[in-house]
């Protein structure tokens, strides 16, 4: 089988716990995933109606697009779902920036870990 993910929003959509367990999985200083945390998670927003500011809202996950940390951020986050890819049956894949190729066997018990996987990731 073949299964093309295109994964829409990407950015918008980063789970920051997710990210910040992957990095420490990966071996990356306690120190430098603290940092990294406070870059992406103390940002807030304002949105202007009619020349006036609205309230402030924080959010609670997603990279900023346009930021040069976030694409570098993103790969690290593609690095978790290699890892689940790589604990399941013989899946074989493709990373390319927001996109993902798997290959696999087409039978029904690599179908249910293939769906478990993408479940986690999610």
């Amino acid at each position: 089988m073949a299964v093309k993910l295109d994964v829409r929003k990407a950015y918008d959509r980063v789970e920051w716990a997710f990210l910040k367990e992957v990095m420490l999985r990966m071996g990356f200083a306690e120190e430098w995933v603290a940092l990294v945390m406070r870059c992406i998670s103390t940002i807030s927003y304002a949105v202007n109606i009619n020349g006036s500011r609205g309230n402030v809202f924080k959010p609670t996950r997603g990279l900023r697009q346009g930021d040069s940390l976030s694409p570098f951020l993103f790969l690290i986050c593609s690095e978790g779902l290699s890892s689940l890819i790589r604990r399941g049956l013989a899946i074989s894949h493709l990373l390319f920036a927001d996109d993902c190729i798997l290959f696999g066997v087409a039978q029904n018990r690599g179908a249910m870990i293939l769906k478990d996987i993408l479940k986690e990731y999610e």
